[in-house]
């Protein structure tokens, strides 16, 4: 399909053949400029790659990194449910927070998860549904403080042949016990033995775990944590997979970054110095070998949707409920534009990925998203700046009226054949066919000619297909390049390395699932 681009550029190529030089320059100006999807999409779309678990940590693509971390276990954001063996339930905090802890719930969820906040390997604060954290009024407990240095540091004793039976010491020496169900006290020393008679004994459970950059350089440590780090940034992705890139009909990377990356060589605790010249080694690599790069800011301050990839503590979203964290991060924004702005192979700018509601309001990120264009536009005038959709938004146009009215703007989709019922149950043909046709038209209504630029900003040939065949699965990609090519922007596999196989673009194309 010729779009209104295309036939712009093809009369403002033929005036250049007809009339003089100067009144083609004119005329140039006035025609090309004057249509919005040419003013918007002067470059050919992208074929691009996710540098995914490279700069920002996602213990799920690299599951080695977290090897080495003592009482790897109990990391920042386990989420520990306590059932007391004498009450036989679990340990709650009571309304979600803001008053005691009780001990008379028969099932586990949110109220009866306590999110772990990591001091060293054996030291922790707990917090509440509510973010409030655990700590003593007297010798009951309660959880009634927002500042995390005014509660209590635990420590967690385990049985030493039993995993599953634990004890919870404050750090002044005494043990939590479940004097019955709506009584939870600290007031007891000295303990022995793990008998089902006795109060201070609770079963664990793990009710969810996080493996993300605030986990791993906290979990080793700022010594450790600077050695491993720097191991990892300097071998994961090195100037040969670069090369391989271009080789093999790519044009692009996106490369998630965290915020902290603004601070480099002294970046705030835990996070530890080195990223930053990953990524100029990156840039260096790619101008060398004709690639395009697309900064993705992939964790904001804060966090801007809780999920590990975003680097949470404990999957709480901070991000946008201040002015402060906004601020902060158009900061972020305008160092990176700043530094990379000479260099040729700066693409894009993507200001924020995933953000979710309800920290992340339309308000805030319309504010953030104007703010961190400006930013861009101080520094390169050439730059797109990408927009993310928010998850689970309804209106996939929602920041049209904003990047509409801005030069060289983009909005990031993602689209996966998963996290989502509708998927569950479909065949190799019905998941393709979704592509072909639910896609197709996803990306129909949202190219228009005075609009922004689509850009599928991460997709991947992974389903929730069982026992699908190779041949399955080259169908299944090949559907989706098909259709994600015909994104004004372009598109970007998720991700090039990944122990999960079809999770890796390397591992695809040099297998034969994908050719480009």
């Amino acid at each position: 399909m010729k779009s209104k681009t295309y036939l712009r550029m093809r009369t403002c190529v033929h005036l250049r053949t007809t009339l003089s030089l100067n009144f083609v320059i004119i005329t140039l100006t006035l025609l090309c400029v004057s249509d919005g999807a040419a003013r918007q999409n002067l470059d050919s779309p992208v074929k691009a790659v996710n540098l995914g678990g490279w700069l920002v940590t996602e213990g799920w693509i690299k599951p080695s990194l977290f090897d080495g971390i003592p009482n790897k276990d109990f990391l920042d954001g386990t989420g520990l449910q306590l059932k007391s063996v004498t009450t036989n339930k679990y340990l709650c905090a009571e309304s979600g927070g803001g008053t005691i802890i009780v001990a008379n719930r028969t099932a586990a969820s949110g109220w009866e998860t306590f999110k772990l906040w990591r001091l060293n390997e054996s030291t922790f604060r707990f917090r509440v549904f509510n973010k409030q954290f655990v700590g003593l009024d007297g010798i009951n407990v309660v959880a009634v403080t927002n500042i995390s240095t005014d509660s209590v540091t635990f420590n967690i004793v385990k049985e030493s042949n039993n995993s599953n039976r634990v004890r919870i010491k404050t750090s002044s020496g005494y043990y939590l016990q479940a004097k019955s169900e709506v009584v939870v006290s600290a007031d007891i020393s000295k303990v022995s033995g793990w008998r089902d008679d006795d109060p201070t004994v609770f079963e664990l459970t793990i009710g969810g775990r996080m493996q993300g950059e605030f986990q791993v350089t906290n979990g080793y440590g700022p010594l450790k944590a600077s050695l491993v780090m720097k191991e990892h940034w300097n071998s994961f992705i090195v100037e040969n997979d670069l090369k391989w890139i271009a080789s093999n009909g790519l044009s692009a990377l996106r490369i998630p970054v965290g915020w902290w990356i603004a601070s480099d060589p002294t970046p705030p605790s835990p996070y530890v110095a080195g990223s930053l010249q990953a990524l100029d080694n990156a840039f260096f690599w790619a101008q060398k070998y004709g690639l395009k790069i697309i900064i993705d800011l992939h964790a904001a301050p804060g966090s801007q949707n809780g999920y590990e990839h975003s680097s949470s503590r404990d999957g709480s979203q901070e991000w946008g409920t201040t002015n402060e964290s906004i601020q902060q991060t158009v900061d972020v924004i305008e160092f990176l534009a700043a530094r990379y702005s000479k260099s040729p192979s700066l693409y894009a700018v993507e200001l924020i990925n995933e953000p979710l509601s309800p920290g992340a309001t339309l308000d805030a990120l319309n504010k953030y998203y104007k703010a961190g264009y400006e930013a861009v536009r101080k520094h390169s005038e050439t730059a797109y700046v990408v927009f993310s959709n928010r998850l689970a938004s309804s209106d996939p146009r929602e920041f049209f009226p904003l990047a509409s009215g801005l030069m060289r703007t983009v909005v990031d989709v993602h689209y996966y054949s998963l996290y989502d019922s509708k998927f569950d149950n479909l065949s190799v043909q019905q998941n393709i066919d979704f592509i072909q046709i639910n896609r197709t038209s996803q990306l129909t209504s949202l190219t228009t000619s005075n609009g922004p630029l689509i850009f599928v900003g991460e997709w991947v040939a992974e389903w929730k297909v069982n026992g699908a065949t190779k041949e399955d699965y080259q169908r299944f990609a090949k559907a989706q390049l098909d259709v994600y090519g015909r994104a004004s922007f372009g598109w970007s596999y998720w991700t090039l390395k990944n122990v999960n196989s079809h999770w890796s673009l390397q591992w695809m194309i040099n297998n034969g699932y994908i050719k480009l």
